[in-house]
C-alpha cells in the first residue's frame, strides 16, 4: 500500500514510525513533513491546508490511504473533498469535525446526549459575557470557541482577570476568528487525563489512557501549551474509572454521532477531568493528540493499517485490538519563550547520541545546509519505555541533556504526578 499522512509534528512522525512496522505499507509520504520524518518517509512540500494540491497528489501517485494528523484540514472539510474524489481517508467529515472546531458545538452535543461536563454559557459580546460571568466562582475557565492550536484555554483567578482574558478575546480580537465567540466554564478540580479512540462511526474502541501535562513549566505553572509531555498509562485511570467512562461517556458518545448521523470515520480524543463525582469530559478533538500519540502508539501491538482498513470498512468490531503492558513516557524539548515568541532556525546537536532504546520524535524542526534546525516550539519528544513510568522517565531524563540548542527548555516532573 501506499500511504499519504497529512501533517508536519510529532504525532506524524509517531505515526509514519508505526506504519513502518506494517508489512501492508509499501511506500510512505507525508505533506510536509519535517527533518526526522524525512528520514523514514518521502517529505511532500504541499501544505496541509492546500487540499487540492494533496487531492491531485494522491491521484498522480495511486494513494491508497490518506491520514490526516492536525485538526485544521478535518474542520475546513477535506474528508468531504477526499471522499467525493473517491479517495479513501481516516477522519471525520466536517459536520463531525466541529466537535472540535466549535467548543460551543461540543457543548451543546454534550447537554444533548446527557455526556458529564462543567457548566457553561456561550457569549458573543463583552456586555453579555459581564453578565455570564456573575454566575461562576474562581477560578473560572474561559474558552475561544474555534481551533486555537492549544492555546485558546484560559483558566483566571479573579473577576479582573476574566474580564481582561475576555476583552483580548472578543474586542482585541488576540485569537483571530477564533475568539468570535468564547464559551465561559465552571472550573473542575482533580486529575486530568486521555484518552483516544478508533470508531468506525457504528463502534467506539478506546485505547491505552494517558496524561498530558499543558502548562508550560514543572509543578503545572505558567501559561498553557499544546503538551509538554505524556506518560501512559495513567495511574488514575482505575477499572472503575474505566467503566464509568464506557457507559457515561463512551457511550452517549458514540449515540450522539449516529444520532446526528455524523459521517465519523477516525478517531476521537476524549480529555477527561476525573473528580470527585466521577468522570468528566474537558473536550473532543477528533483526530490523534500531540504529544499523547507518542505514548501510546509505541504501546500499540496490533497492525495500525489493519485497524484503519477495519475502520474505512466499518468493520471495526471484527477486530482485536492487543496493547503491550509497558509504559511509556514522552518528555518535549521546546524552544525558548515558547509558547508565546521563540526563535527558529536555531542548530540542534546530540540527535545521534541518544540511547537506541529510546525514541525520539521531531515536532518542530526543518533540514537546513545538511544541519537539522528548529522550526516551531515543540521541537523534539523523547520517549521511553519500561518496565513501569519510573523505569521509563528514567531512561527519559538520563539522555534528554544529550540533545541541545541555544535557549532549549524542558519539564523535569511529566510521570511523576
Amino acid at each position: 500500500m501506499k500511504i499519504l499522512v497529512i501533517g508536519s509534528g510529532g504525532r506524524e512522525h509517531a505515526l509514519i514510525w508505526k506504519l513502518n512496522q506494517s508489512s501492508l505499507v509499501d511506500e510512505i509520504f507525508c505533506a510536509p513533513g519535517n527533518a526526522g520524518i524525512g528520514k523514514i518517509a518521502k517529505n511532500i512540500d504541499i501544505s496541509y491546508n492546500n487540499i487540492d494540491k494533496l487531492i491531485e497528489f494522491c491521484k498522480n501517485n495511486n494513494i491508497d490511504l490518506t491520514i490526516v494528523g492536525p485538526e485544521a484540514p478535518l474542520v475546513e472539510g477535506i474528508v468531504d473533498t477526499f471522499k467525493e474524489n473517491n479517495l479513501k481517508i481516516i477522519g471525520p467529515a466536517k459536520h463531525a469535525a466541529q466537535l472540535e472546531g466549535s467548543k460551543s458545538f461540543a457543548k451543546n452535543f454534550m447537554k444533548k446526549y446527557n455526556i458529564p461536563t462543567a457548566k457553561y454559557d456561550e457569549v458573543k459580546t463583552f456586555k453579555d459575557a459581564e453578565l455570564a460571568i456573575e454566575k461562576y466562582s474562581y477560578p473560572v475557565v474561559i474558552k475561544a470557541d474555534g481551533l486555537a492550536a492549544g492555546k485558546g484555554v484560559f483558566i483566571c483567578q479573579n473577576k479582573n482577570e476574566s474580564l481582561s482574558t475576555i476583552k483580548e478575546l472578543l474586542n482585541d480580537r488576540k485569537l483571530g476568528d477564533a475568539g468570535n465567540k468564547i464559551v465561559i466554564e465552571e472550573f473542575l478540580e482533580g486529575v486530568e487525563t486521555s484518552i483516544l479512540c478508533f470508531t468506525d462511526g457504528e463502534t467506539i474502541v478506546p485505547m491505552v489512557n494517558s496524561q498530558d501535562h499543558k502548562r508550560a513549566f514543572d509543578n503545572d505553572e505558567g501559561p498553557n501549551t499544546g503538551g509538554m509531555g505524556t506518560y501512559s498509562p495513567n495511574y488514575i485511570y482505575t477499572e472503575e474509572i474505566t467503566d464509568k467512562v464506557e457507559v457515561e461517556i463512551l457511550e452517549p458518545t458514540l449515540e450522539g454521532i449516529k444520532k446526528e448521523n455524523m459521517d465519523y470515520k477516525g478517531i476521537i480524543f476524549i480529555g477527561l477531568m476525573i473528580t470527585k463525582n466521577g468522570p468528566k469530559v474537558l473536550e473532543y478533538n477528533v483526530r490523534f493528540g500531540d504529544p499523547e500519540t507518542q505514548v501510546v502508539l509505541p504501546r500499540l501491538e496490533t497492525d495500525l493499517i489493519k485497524i484503519f482498513e477495519h475502520i474505512v470498512d466499518e468493520k471495526l468490531n471484527d477486530i482485536d485490538i492487543k496493547w503491550s503492558k509497558n509504559h511509556a513516557v514522552c518528555v518535549i524539548l521546546a524552544s525558548g519563550g515558547y509558547p508565546d515568541k521563540y526563535k527558529k532556525g536555531i542548530a540542534i546537536e546530540g540527535l545521534d547520541n541518544i540511547d537506541n532504546d529510546l525514541l525520539v520524535f521531531h515536532s518542530g524542526t526543518a533540514e537546513e545546509e545538511n544541519k537539522i534546525v528548529t522550526n516551531g516550539g515543540r521541537v523534539i519528544g523523547v520517549v521511553g519505555i519500561g518496565k513501569n513510568t519510573i523505569d521509563a522517565r528514567k531512561k527519559v531524563y538520563e539522555n534528554i541533556d544529550k540533545i541541545q540548542f541555544n535557549e532549549s527548555f524542558y519539564r523535569k516532573d511529566i510521570g511523576l504526578k
